[in-house]
């Protein structure tokens, strides 16, 4: 009877594993506008394993967005099913964090409030609160701004302030919208190696949209693009590129040209691509 338990146990354990963090199955998605139907996704398929960085590149309007708000459960699909952590996401995904390109902060709260909001809706004890407020200052680097308002902070530090507030509840899996796409360059790279530190320390699930080939190929374990609407995957590359990673020197590894031309190549529409 021993073995036959231990049998099971291992059974499970090995679902467990194959179980992926995030999954979309042949998953459409269509939009109502006033000009008739919108067709975003079509049998769309996606699956990361548990602390996988992810990034998703690709025109605008090809569904990058559309795709990290079915994730959520801030919409929902035309077709097909959306999964987190082996549960379907049929309502609003409370067990991820979501960063978008928008500045979310309350004006009217200090540092310290913002970041605190996510514990205070779950009803955690103050002195808790206060801990993990504190420690998660000091990760994202926002000592002696605790009390400042948002306002008050440069446009790094309120980029520093949110991701500390989608940190502050431990999700599982980050849902990250362009949250550095209007910086300048010095500050995103400043920002990206935050994010790399934070990741190496957490191992979060991380599903990272954006814009930038180089971003995507500095931060990210695989890298999608995506094609123009309705969006199919042109090219899903796993970046050859060890890990620990410098940001400043990410471009200077051996792999980082022949990722580049292969993603780019990837991206460039199919009209002016050379026969």
């Amino acid at each position: 009877m021993r073995s036959v338990h231990l049998s099971v146990v291992s059974a499970q354990s090995c679902e467990a594993q194959r179980r992926s963090a995030v999954e979309l199955r042949g998953v459409g998605k269509t939009f109502t506008s006033r000009t008739g139907q919108v067709e975003v996704l079509r049998g769309l398929n996606l699956s990361l394993q548990d602390g996988e960085f992810l990034a998703i590149v690709g025109p605008s309007g090809s569904g990058k967005s559309t795709v990290l708000n079915l994730l959520a459960g801030l919409d929902q699909p035309t077709s097909g099913a959306v999964f987190c952590r082996g549960e379907p996401v049929a309502a609003v995904n409370t067990g991820i964090g979501y960063l978008t390109q928008h500045d979310s902060l309350l004006p009217w709260r200090t540092v310290e409030q913002n970041i605190a909001v996510p514990l205070e809706l779950r009803n955690i004890g103050r002195t808790e609160i206060a801990a993990r407020v504190r420690d998660l200052i000091a990760q994202v680097g926002l000592e002696g701004f605790e009390r400042h308002y948002p306002s008050q902070l440069s446009g790094g530090m309120r980029k520093r302030a949110m991701l500390a507030r989608t940190l502050i509840y431990d999700p599982p899996v980050l849902l990250m919208d362009e949250p550095f796409g209007p910086l300048d360059a010095q500050l995103k790279l400043a920002l990206q190696a935050e994010l790399l530190k934070l990741w190496s320390a957490h191992r979060k699930t991380v599903v990272f949209v954006t814009h930038d080939i180089v971003e995507a190929i500095t931060l990210a374990d695989r890298v999608l693009v995506f094609s123009s609407r309705p969006c199919q995957i042109r090219l899903d590359e796993p970046i050859a590129i060890p890990r620990p990673r410098e940001v400043h020197e990410v471009r200077f590894h051996p792999a980082f040209e022949e990722h580049y031309r292969r993603l780019w190549t990837a991206l460039e529409p199919p009209a002016r691509r050379p026969s």
